[in-house]
């Protein structure tokens, strides 16, 4: 793993970016909302990191994964009450509040996504 910028991630994260501030600010419920919204997620946190370092594509992926699913749990046991920010908008947003398991499938396909889009950039790209 070494520090190398990646303007092609950079730009892809940022695109990315602005997709989910126009989702969270123009879809306030259904399926662009929550499941594709946190298909995209998985999405933009790999592109992210992999803009700044050099690393296997499938190490930093299984690590974006754990870092989601991980997320993911500490809604179970209601990380926003614990850390009295059940109020707070911005952490809601970046955090959630409720556990789903459709969740958990979204960022599967997300990484699933972008370990295709590696393997065949690395191999016929």
């Amino acid at each position: 793993m070494t520090l190398q910028l990646n303007k092609i991630y950079l730009i892809t994260a940022a695109l990315l970016f602005i997709t989910e501030v126009f989702i969270a600010t123009f879809f306030k419920y259904g399926f662009i909302r929550f499941t594709f919204g946190d298909y995209l997620v998985v999405i933009l946190l790999y592109c992210f990191f992999k803009s700044f370092i050099e690393v296997n594509p499938f190490k930093l992926a299984i690590s974006v994964l754990a870092f989601a699913f991980s997320i993911e749990f500490l809604q179970l046991i209601n990380i926003l009450e614990t850390l009295n920010l059940q109020n707070n908008h911005l952490a809601k947003l970046i955090l959630g509040s409720t556990f789903h398991i459709s969740d958990l499938v979204a960022y599967t396909l997300g990484i699933i996504t972008v370990l295709i889009v590696e393997y065949k950039l690395q191999n016929h790209g």
